[in-house]
């Protein structure tokens, strides 16, 4: 039987559960891998979103601590597999999230962050559809019972992504609704005042994988803008309101409110300029999107054309894995 290793909480509290376990080596520069050339130098050493006093809530994910004395951050993420995690620290992350008025988002990804110990899909989806895991999601659940912070459950993330690096990605849609429900009954049963979030990509055939009204609170959605993927696969540069566009569009008939859950944006100056400026601001076109969400780190996996790992950390010029 494998023996689950324990993470031990770190100096910034959030950062017990949030590094990855396991990286590729680190990739060249995406502009130089894209052809488009790094300018000599950038005016902007902190792209942080602009938040506005009127605009819809931010959060972030922030194993770095960026954020940790930011005013006006209304999330903390969390990201936890469901194998190889010490549950006691999501103890640490509660207090840390508490003190300073923010609730948490905690994104369950079945699986181990460890790539040796990871089954392969299809047996994964065996698994979980036999019960198997149901022991792992209920001490997930328990753990949340403890924690004061308001919480949010986001399981099995970007699933309709037919060519996802996760292993529960681009199951029969019917398989991936019976497991998302099972799980989500377990949570709330074990932790009945818990917000869920049925949480998709954005891309085409979403709705097959929807689990129905009753098991969704909150629909998250995924947005990155990256200046070379959007010129070699858009042909020029893409704003927050164009990348956003079609999975809004995608999720809004079911009324529920949107976040996006995972944002980052990274490129020149000019590209990066009116992100910043408006992923916080209320859409016209967006009327039912109620926060944001940044992912403050390198991206765990290399993009397609050869792109490598963006780093979406707000902070420029620090060193990030």
């Amino acid at each position: 039987m494998k023996k689950l290793r324990e993470r031990i909480v770190s100096a910034t509290a959030i950062a017990l559960l949030l590094s990855v376990a396991t990286h590729p080596a680190t990739p060249s520069l995406a502009q130089e891998a894209a052809g488009v050339p790094a300018p000599l130098s950038q005016a902007i050493v902190d792209k942080r979103p602009v938040l506005h006093a009127d605009g819809i809530k931010f959060g972030a994910y922030d194993p770095h601590g960026d954020f940790t004395s930011q005013q006006g951050v209304a999330t903390e993420h969390l990201f936890l597999p469901w194998e190889d995690v010490d549950l006691e620290t999501l103890k640490a992350a509660d207090a840390y999230a508490q003190a300073r008025g923010r609730n948490l988002l905690i994104s369950v990804e079945p699986w181990s962050w460890d790539v040796d110990w990871r089954l392969t899909s299809d047996e994964l989806r065996q698994k979980v559809l036999r019960g198997d895991y149901d022991v792992n999601m209920r001490a997930i659940a328990q753990m949340i019972t403890k924690l004061k912070s308001p919480v949010i459950v986001r399981w099995g993330q970007e699933m309709e992504d037919q060519n996802s690096r996760f292993s529960w990605a681009g199951w029969n849609p019917r398989d991936y609704v019976t497991a998302y429900r099972r799980m989500m009954d377990i949570v709330r049963a074990e932790a009945p005042g818990v917000e869920v979030m049925w949480s998709p990509k954005g891309l085409d055939g979403l709705d097959a994988y929807y689990p129905g009204d009753d098991y969704v609170d909150l629909v998250g959605l995924s947005v990155f803008g990256l200046e070379p993927y959007d010129t070699l696969a858009y042909g020029g540069p893409r704003d927050f309101r164009q990348a956003l566009t079609d999975g809004y569009r995608r999720v809004s008939g079911y009324g529920k409110p949107i976040w996006v859950a995972e944002l980052g944006y990274e490129g020149r100056d000019a590209y990066m300029r009116p992100w910043i400026d408006t992923v916080t601001l209320k859409h016209s076109d967006f009327p039912k999107l109620e926060e944001v969400v940044y992912f403050n780190d390198r991206d765990v996996h290399a993009w397609p054309f050869n792109l490598g790992r963006p780093n979406w950390r707000v902070i420029k010029g620090d060193e990030t894995n």
